[in-house]
């Protein structure tokens, strides 16, 4: 006879999530970190009742914004390199969409989170019901379809005991290497609250670890062969390198065989800065030392990294007409992407054959030789863009320099869309694995503020510097809030341009005119003058506006000796980046204007395609 408890379905999604463990250092601790929720009619009598019984086991955190809390579990994930994740629930209607845009980022970025929002009546006895989006031709439509694309994993419950084979398989997505990514068990809010005889093993403990697959013999053989006939050979080490745990297998295969390494935005901090063969970013934001040597690189080995535009300079950077890519990946559509070699394998088991196959080979010396040269010259360059300044109005780039001299490369440094991915990506000096963190897969502005709490909460004991300009800190700052009621210390760094600098410069590049992006060339009766620090005090936290650079440096220093959540704001200058470094971006500017700029901006912009090898 099975034994049985009876539960209703949201008691049982509860008690299941607080029975999943993980091994973290030799210890078993739960895989789920809590559950973020903001309660409406659609989830408060059901998954809010059964998650107070757990409150113990499985913590609740409240937000104030659906968007938000969602980021802060997506970034808890990244943070804990998808070991450990957390869930996020709602009601129905405005909070469940409120969350798309967070499903849509961890979607792109292969990011484990659950989320649980509250859903319509299964009976449909009352439709409709308070927040429900009727379709007329559609009875079983339900404003929560809009998760299903950007799921990895969606189900609708509409019955108690469809629960149970739901969430194994949602346990099987958030815990696949391949397949990780958002799950969304869309909760009818009657269902939640019928009960059930659960078989009492569904609540077992059970431990979940990391799958690592092995590379097929064939394609390793393929791989090696490739390697050892290179003669300009290059490592990409995108985001899989930091999820697999695999920097000291990437660090004694380039070491051993002498091939240089650049790294994606989510790849940045696989190899420390300072490692000598490092060359630190690629693509648009790239350094000129990694951009330089993959127009040239007749062999790349393109590490856990999904080879998006902004790596692969819209692929217009690999010059070298007879290269060939060796995708390492445990996502077989990434691992073949743009007809590479597949070698379908997790990053740490795949470099340690790789290692072990290629031992006593090296890259030719004149290659690593004109790495290392390339690295000497960037860092130059770097060094004078980001040195001290008593400009009135600070590039960032100067900005993220005097972050640097304050803070150092011991702490975790979070950023996302606009212009400062660009520079932080070719110039901030990362150290530990892990401790560059970058929102740059969806590019999802707002999400710096929520996504420093989730980092914060993965890594307690870590200073976490958020840098933000002022577009995504007016977007989504809410979570300032959250950070001191939590008493989770950040310190944000908020760069104020006036407007959105980052797309103002390329609506200049593409011959566009200065029009509806700075505050100033916007329609307006009266420009804005945000008071960023006033606001940010409100919120509870430490703020001040700082004058120059020096001061902004004396205020980090103070900043780093308080426990509670620091903004610090600085006026900056939205038309200056850096120079050097950097790669063509394809922009499809118009074919046809009235305008004499777009048309020498469409000239230019054909030459490029036309120069595209891939």
């Amino acid at each position: 006879m099975i034994k049985t408890v009876r539960l209703t379905m949201a008691q049982a999604v509860t008690r299941f999530l607080s029975r999943q463990m993980t091994e973290i250092d030799g210890k078993q601790v739960p895989i789920f970190g809590g559950v973020w929720a903001i309660f409406g009619h659609g989830n408060v009598a059901g998954i809010g009742e059964a998650l107070y019984q757990v409150r113990d086991e499985l913590p609740t955190f409240r937000a104030h914004n659906e968007q938000a809390m969602a980021h802060a579990a997506i970034a808890y994930g990244k943070a804990n390199f998808r070991r450990r994740f957390m869930a996020a629930t709602t009601s129905i209607g405005p909070g469940a969409l409120n969350m798309v845009t967070a499903a849509a980022l961890a979607h792109v970025n292969r990011l484990p989170v659950l989320f649980l929002p509250g859903d319509v009546f299964a009976n449909r006895l009352p439709d409709p019901v308070l927040q429900q989006a009727e379709d007329f031709s559609d009875g079983t439509a339900s404003v929560n379809d809009c998760f299903r694309p950007v799921s990895r994993y969606f189900d609708r419950i509409t019955r108690p005991e469809q629960i149970i084979p739901a969430l194994n398989r949602a346990m099987q997505v958030l815990t696949d290497p391949a397949e990780c990514g958002p799950v969304t068990l869309s909760l009818c809010q009657d269902v939640q609250a019928e009960a059930y005889d659960y078989p009492e093993s569904l609540f077992a403990e059970r431990v979940w670890t990391p799958r690592r697959l092995r590379p097929d013999r064939n394609e390793l053989a393929a791989a090696v062969a490739a390697l050892k006939g290179a003669k300009k050979p290059l490592v990409i080490a995108g985001g899989g390198v930091l999820y697999s745990q695999a920097s000291d297998e990437l660090a004694k295969l380039v070491q051993g065989a002498g091939i240089p390494v650049c790294e994606t935005q989510g790849g940045k901090s696989a190899l420390p800065d300072d490692h000598p063969l490092n060359m630190a970013a690629v693509g648009v934001t790239g350094t000129s030392a990694a951009n330089r040597l993959a127009e040239e690189a007749d062999v790349v080995l393109a590490v856990g990294t999904r080879l998006q535009d902004f790596t692969t300079g819209s692929w217009a950077l690999f010059k070298n007409a007879g290269r060939t890519i060796i995708g390492l990946n445990t996502q077989v559509f990434d691992a073949g992407k743009h007809w590479a070699l597949p070698l379908v394998a997790d990053a740490s088991e795949g470099l340690a054959e790789l290692s072990a196959a290629l031992k006593g080979w090296k890259a030719p010396s004149a290659w690593t030789d004109n790495a290392l040269k390339g690295k000497t010259d960037w860092q130059a360059a770097a060094a004078k863009v980001t040195a001290s300044t008593n400009a009135a109005y600070p590039s960032d780039a100067q900005v993220i320099g005097a972050v640097q001299r304050a803070m150092g490369s011991g702490v975790t440094l979070l950023h996302a869309a606009g212009g400062l991915p660009g520079e932080l990506h070719k110039l901030w000096q990362a150290g530990a694995p892990g401790s560059y963190h970058a929102e740059y897969g969806f590019s999802t502005m707002g999400y710096e503020i929520a996504g420093g709490l989730g980092v914060k909460m993965a890594k307690p004991d870590q200073e976490v510097v958020v840098m933000v300009g002022d577009g995504s800190y007016l977007m989504l700052n809410s979570e300032i809030a959250t950070s001191v009621m939590l008493g989770l210390k950040l310190t944000v760094v908020l760069l104020d341009n006036r407007g959105y600098g980052c797309i103002n410069r390329l609506q200049m590049a593409t011959g566009g005119a200065n029009f509806n992006n700075l505050l100033k060339d916007s329609r307006h009766e009266i420009l804005p003058d945000v008071d960023f620090a006033a606001h940010a005090a409100s919120l509870g936290a430490v703020a001040e506006k700082v004058a120059s650079i020096a001061e902004l440096e004396t205020a980090l220093g103070k900043a780093k000796k308080t426990d509670k959540t620091t903004v610090l704001v600085i006026d900056t200058d939205p038309l200056v980046s850096t120079e050097a470094g950097g790669h063509w971006w394809d922009v499809a500017v118009p074919e046809v204007s009235s305008r004499p700029q777009v048309n020498a901006a469409r000239k230019k912009y054909e030459e490029a395609v036309g120069s595209r090898q891939g």
